[in-house]
């Protein structure tokens, strides 16, 4: 969805994916959601807690909705509330969840609020979507890597990038901006094979569906631990949420 409709002054509709939430008073909560036409809104759904909500179910973590709020001063006020996509599927299977929950809390460390960001609405739900329909390995460090890119940061992965030699790369580094040779390689470096830098090659030259498309094993481990570190690097913090990635 692009901008969202004006209903009248101060009134508006957005479709949006539910970031998290965090509870207000005895029945209201706060609920932060990634929409395309406003970038990150956080907004008060009254009595949401109640039995008898209108909406309470509606407005849970990773849910895409369509609303009609209200603009405040401080915190937009939820009006009405439908689900447009549930993702039952991501939710009944813990793995699928968790992978969710990374990508969650990924796009909403880089989500500003009143910022419009259609890309990354779109690369979220996209992402929620793909998971449904197949979990693959490399969906989550696709996922980070494409978020990193959206951010500006785009490594070399063509040759060394302290000293340009183009093969017997070994190792990324993200604070170098890319791939490194055995010479180069320091101790903040990750290792990273042939395979797992093909991986990242394709997922950043727009062979998004090879990558998807390859099975587990060391190359997509050492890629998910390259974008998980990359990422937590680039936003300065740890990743709560994911606790099942290896990270060693």
């Amino acid at each position: 969805m692009g901008a969202a409709d004006t209903w009248g002054v101060g009134l508006y509709r957005e479709h949006g994916v539910v970031l998290r939430t965090i509870k207000l008073g005895e029945a209201d909560r706060i609920v932060s959601l990634l929409t395309a036409g406003r970038g990150k809104v956080r907004a008060v759904a009254k009595g949401v807690r109640k039995t008898k909500s209108r909406f309470g179910s509606r407005l849970e973590p990773m849910m895409h909705v369509s609303l009609l709020l209200y603009e405040g001063r401080e915190l937009d006020i939820v009006t009405q509330a439908e689900t447009v996509e549930y993702f039952k599927v991501v939710r009944e299977d813990l793995d699928r969840l968790s992978k969710a929950q990374s990508m969650r809390e990924a796009a909403d460390q880089v989500a500003q609020e009143g910022h419009a960001n259609a890309r990354l609405y779109q690369m979220l739900l996209g992402a929620l979507r793909a998971l449904a329909a197949h979990d693959a390995p490399m969906l989550v460090p696709a996922f980070f890597l494409k978020l990193l890119a959206s951010e500006g940061f785009e490594p070399v992965l063509d040759r060394c990038v302290t000293c340009g030699r183009d093969d017997g790369l070994v190792a990324f580094d993200q604070v170098e901006g890319g791939v490194l040779c055995a010479g180069c390689a320091g101790g903040g470096a990750v290792h990273l094979s042939a395979d797992a830098l093909a991986l990242v090659r394709s997922v950043l030259g727009g062979d998004l569906v090879t990558a998807l498309n390859t099975p587990p094993g060391p190359a997509t481990a050492d890629v998910t631990r390259l974008a998980t570190r990359s990422l937590e690097s680039h936003l300065e913090r740890r990743l709560r949420s994911v606790g099942l990635i290896d990270r060693h």
